[in-house]
């Protein structure tokens, strides 16, 4: 059954907090630490299809313990920021592309798409709803976060056929509050993030749940992210645990890992292709080995690395390690292209710079 054309009710939240408390919190509010006095919620079943859009006061979810994403991880979800621009309006940066991505995911996860125009009307109508959260200054925004689930209750392995979509959001300070930072990446050996005809190019919890125990390991050598290869071979780089990687050529070319079906399809990735060629680079997408990464490291012919996604945007890398060994990405400082291609987007992101592409979309 197709859905029906989207329309949301509003429910007042009696404890909505004062403009004193919000101020307090988003003087510093960090990343996902608070969460705004709404939230969105719609339902899904075969019979309604989309229906009962609603904004809700912010809250815990009551669910069974034989809810089916409990046990089986049927769930996909996105990210994107809202950012003030110095009119005071308030703008999104790509939101059908993220629509797109989820309606990708779903079709993966074997749960139902979502309209695009409910995909932008529930952020719309949620940003309507919390639009004094939205923090200004700086590098500060306001993380949505689109989600959806199964919460049917039934523990045979299928599909649901109760499905929940909710969209939260949460203040975020400026990633780099000190200033941007290169960062060190631990290499994987041993796990991989996702393997050929998996998840890899969806947006769900499971991909991130496989990457936490690496994760971890990273800390343990004093390094903030990790990268893996494929699964096949352990021989071509694919992503870090949730960024896409970049590789700046002594020419000045530009390479990212191509898209191999379990490489996530980030939207930072494909803006900073455009905007790398908009400054004049060529950008290329193909394989590259970890071999060709140590080895350019050593002879120059890599000059910079960086890595990009939605939270920190662009994060320079200054070297890989991997027992024995450390590649040390020109300097091991921010490089001259990756603060150029971040000051570009962030200028785009904010309104500092022409929007020469139509990224933006005001909802406020």
């Amino acid at each position: 059954m197709t859905s029906t054309t989207y329309a949301a009710t509003f429910e007042p939240n009696p404890a909505a907090r004062s403009a004193e408390q919000r101020d307090a919190i988003l003087a510093d509010p960090g990343f996902g630490n608070h969460f705004t006095d709404y939230m969105f919620l719609a339902e899904w079943t075969p019979d309604t299809g989309w229906a009962d859009a609603r904004v809700v006061p912010y809250g815990p979810l009551q669910i069974d313990p034989a809810t089916a994403v409990l046990h089986y991880a049927q769930e996909i979800f996105e990210g994107l920021k809202a950012y003030v621009h110095d009119d005071g309006s308030a703008w999104l940066f790509r939101p059908e592309a993220n629509a797109a991505r989820m309606q990708r995911s779903a079709r993966r996860l074997a749960l139902p798409e979502l309209p695009t125009d409910w995909f932008l009307g529930s952020i719309g109508s949620l940003i309507e709803a919390d639009r004094e959260w939205i923090p200004a200054g700086g590098e500060k925004s306001l993380y949505l976060r689109p989600f959806m689930f199964a919460s049917e209750v039934f523990l045979g392995v299928r599909p649901s056929q109760h499905v929940t979509y909710s969209v939260i959001a949460s203040p975020a300070g400026a990633y780099f509050a000190g200033g941007v930072q290169a960062v060190s990446i631990w290499l994987s050996s041993e796990y991989s993030r996702a393997g050929a005809g998996g998840t890899g190019a969806a947006k769900c919890g499971g991909n991130y749940a496989a990457s936490l125990l690496p994760q971890q390991e990273a800390a343990e050598h004093g390094c903030a992210q990790v990268a893996f290869l494929d699964s096949t071979e352990k021989k071509w780089i694919e992503e870090l645990g949730g960024m896409n990687l970049y590789f700046v050529q002594s020419d000045g070319s530009i390479v990212t890992p191509a898209l191999s079906g379990s490489i996530l399809e980030g939207i930072t990735r494909d803006s900073i292709m455009q905007i790398g060629r908009d400054l004049g680079h060529e950008v290329v997408e193909r394989r590259v080995s970890i071999d060709e990464w140590r080895q350019g490291a050593a002879d120059g012919t890599i000059t910079e690395v960086f890595a990009c996604g939605t939270a920190a945007v662009v994060t320079p890398v200054a070297s890989l390690k991997w027992d024995g060994g450390e590649a040390v990405s020109g300097d091991g400082e921010p490089g001259k292209v990756t603060t150029d291609i971040r000051s570009a987007l962030v200028d785009i992101q904010y309104g500092r710079a022409e929007d020469r592409h139509g990224w933006l979309t005001r909802v406020v």
